[in-house]
């Protein structure tokens, strides 16, 4: 009796719950049954083996909440473990979720900015355009520069005429002066101090272009000469001027005024 409270006692101390189940005595960790040594024993052995039993029970008790917290502990060790893995799980489908409207949203992007097969033919239609703009625009710009041309040639080609035409009809009225000096000349009264200034008039009207023409064995010239008088003579072979009344003068190319002379005519056989 004293050995079996000792042995109930001792499996109460090193927390192992004892079950007696058909007069069997059944462990709990190794799920194994004995027979008491006394099927038969008295009550009071029985007594005894519950209230061991009974004794036993707040030990199993006390051990199951670690057990518990042991079980509990290692599963949430496993969760935090297993926690990764799907949250990696819920992450890439979410990632690949981005990652694919980015890919189409770049595929768009590529394709708008790609040249399309009718950009070319646009492009080169605005650039024949361009083209035939710009050599309207060059065809305008050469006429205009041209038009300019004619038009600064014609007004100098004027301004000089109108110069010309002013000089020239000065120059007419000093022709008369000119002629009398010229008498004087012949007559030889071109002396002294009037020769000096008959000298500077005749330079200065040279310096404006006044020429004098006309002289005794010139040929007839119609276009440059006045006949006032006709005669035939052995001696020239040509219509020639044998006498000068009036020298005729020629500002530039242009006639002043005829010269009047005396013509001569070869004879006729």
């Amino acid at each position: 009796m004293t050995d079996k409270s000792d042995a109930s006692t001792d499996a109460a101390a090193a927390g192992e719950r004892i079950v007696i189940r058909d007069k069997r005595k059944v462990s709990p960790s190794t799920g194994t049954g004995s027979k008491p040594a006394d099927v038969g024993e008295p009550d009071e052995s029985r007594e005894s083996n519950g209230s061991e039993a009974a004794a036993s029970e707040p030990a199993a008790q006390d051990k199951a909440p670690a057990d518990k917290a042991a079980a509990d502990k290692a599963a949430v060790q496993d969760k935090d473990q297993k926690a990764p893995a799907a949250t990696d799980a819920k992450v890439k489908p979410t990632e690949a979720g981005a990652t694919k409207p980015a890919e189409e949203k770049a595929a768009q992007e590529r394709e708008a900015t790609a040249p399309s097969e009718a950009e070319p033919a646009k492009d080169s239609a605005e650039v024949g355009e361009l083209r035939s703009a710009l050599d309207e625009r060059t065809a305008d710009l050469q006429r205009i520069t041209a038009e300019y041309a004619n038009y600064r040639k014609r007004v100098d080609r004027d301004r000089a005429m109108a110069g010309e035409l002013a000089v020239g009809m000065v120059l007419t009225e000093l022709l008369a002066v000119l002629d009398d000096i010229d008498r004087a000349r012949d007559h030889g009264d071109l002396t002294g101090p009037f020769a000096a200034v008959a000298d500077k008039l005749t330079t200065v009207t040279s310096k404006f272009g006044l020429t004098a023409f006309g002289a005794k064995g010139d040929a007839f010239d119609p276009n440059r000469h006045e006949a006032v008088a006709h005669q035939t003579s052995s001696e020239v072979t040509e219509p020639t001027c044998i006498d000068v009344m009036r020298r005729g003068y020629l500002l530039g190319e242009r006639l002043l005024r005829p010269a009047l002379v005396a013509v001569a005519d070869p004879e006729s056989e």
